[in-house]
């Protein structure tokens, strides 16, 4: 646990130091967010954000891969530079959208390209060894590994929408996600707890608590598709990496289903933002406009909307975010009807918390 911990504050302390060396180049390149009719902050903002949280991942590996107990996960296989790389890929695709402003097929295909620079690196859905389910062919693992990390990389880039939203839904479902690895190898490897997934996941939570205090309402930098991109594409690596690293004979039937169907990982993570970014392509498509057309009806701009502060907001969504990701967590290692009972009880607790949030709905309980 420790080298773990190490990992995630070399992460954070990395990322926390070099944003606002960032944020200078941000302004100096003029990748700055104006204020749109679509937007909710009030002045120009900084982005670029991601490169910071690029460099905070990469020196978090180097110093992971250098540590004896790591290092048979970074040295005996190339999948932890794969995802370093394709990290850099959608990166520096975030930073010429910062830039420029791409259009979404341009994004859409940089996307798609560094997804398969993953599968091609050995990072795919091969098997899903759950009642002997395999996947048939290469060609259908391809698809199934771009799929898989284009859905995780839009997910995040969908949410990011409110000042620290995305860092530190990441950061809490990363926790999550963290934990589950970190016991899941403990299990399936006694005696020997090194994971490459625990490993990157701890620090892609690094990046985003260095990155929270710079862009914790009011943010003095955004993210940017540079950062929320990264974020996607490793939450969803660390998943994939998951199948490949657990033997099926040393994994309980109760978490057999999570191990080995790498895109549950994902949706326990990224539950929030893949049910927003699945509103907003419903929503748009049926209007007529792109997927990628951009609007102010995110699950964020509705509560903002209902009255909720942006702080608020942004802390009711880590609420839930909190929620759904530990309770699917506690799913994989206790009894369910125990686990189930506890979630109700949360999801009525954060409903109630919610409800109560609302500055109309308190003056008219007030009034009566």
């Amino acid at each position: 646990m420790r080298v773990y911990l190490i990992v995630l504050l070399t992460a954070a302390a990395v990322t926390f130091l070099i944003t606002p060396a960032v944020r200078r180049l941000a302004v100096l390149t003029r990748a700055v967010t104006p204020v749109r009719a679509r937007d909710v902050h009030t002045q120009p903002t900084p982005r670029l954000g991601g490169v910071a949280m690029l460099a905070g991942l990469a020196v978090a590996m180097l110093v992971a891969s250098r540590v004896p107990f790591l290092h048979a996960e970074f040295h005996d296989t190339s999948m932890a530079w794969a995802i370093l790389g394709g990290a850099a890929l959608v990166c520096l695709l975030g930073v010429a959208d910062d830039i420029w402003d791409l259009d979404w097929m341009a994004k859409l295909a940089g996307q798609v390209l560094a997804a398969g620079f993953l599968a091609w690196q050995g990072v795919q859905l091969i098997t899903f060894p759950v009642f002997g389910l395999t996947i048939g062919s290469a060609r259908l693992s391809l698809v199934a590994t771009v799929v898989v990390v284009v859905v995780a990389i839009n997910a995040v880039n969908f949410v990011d929408g409110l000042d620290g939203l995305a860092a530190g839904m990441i950061a809490i479902g990363g926790g999550a996600f963290f934990l589950y690895t970190y016991l899941l190898t403990r299990e399936a490897s006694p005696g020997n707890y090194a994971n490459l997934a625990t490993a990157l996941i701890a620090a892609v939570v690094g990046v985003c608590v260095g990155f929270l205090p710079h862009n914790f309402h009011p943010a003095r930098i955004f993210m940017g598709d540079s950062g929320a991109m990264l974020l996607g594409l490793t939450v969803a690596g660390a998943a994939i990496v998951v199948t490949g690293r657990i033997d099926p004979a040393t994994v309980s039937t109760s978490q057999a289903l999570p191990a080995y169907v790498p895109i549950l990982l994902p949706v326990a993570v990224l539950l929030l933002p893949l049910l927003d970014m699945t509103l907003a392509v419903l929503r748009r498509v049926r209007a007529g406009h792109s997927p990628f057309h951009p609007d102010r009806m995110h699950l964020h701009h509705r509560l903002l909307d209902a009255g909720h502060s942006h702080r608020r907001a942004v802390l009711i969504m880590y609420l839930w975010t909190t929620v759904i990701a530990f309770a699917a967590v506690a799913l994989a290692y206790l009894d369910p009807l125990p686990v189930a009972l506890g979630t109700l009880a949360a999801v009525v607790v954060a409903a109630v918390i919610t409800y109560n949030q609302l500055p109309g709905l308190r003056r008219r309980s007030g009034a009566r």
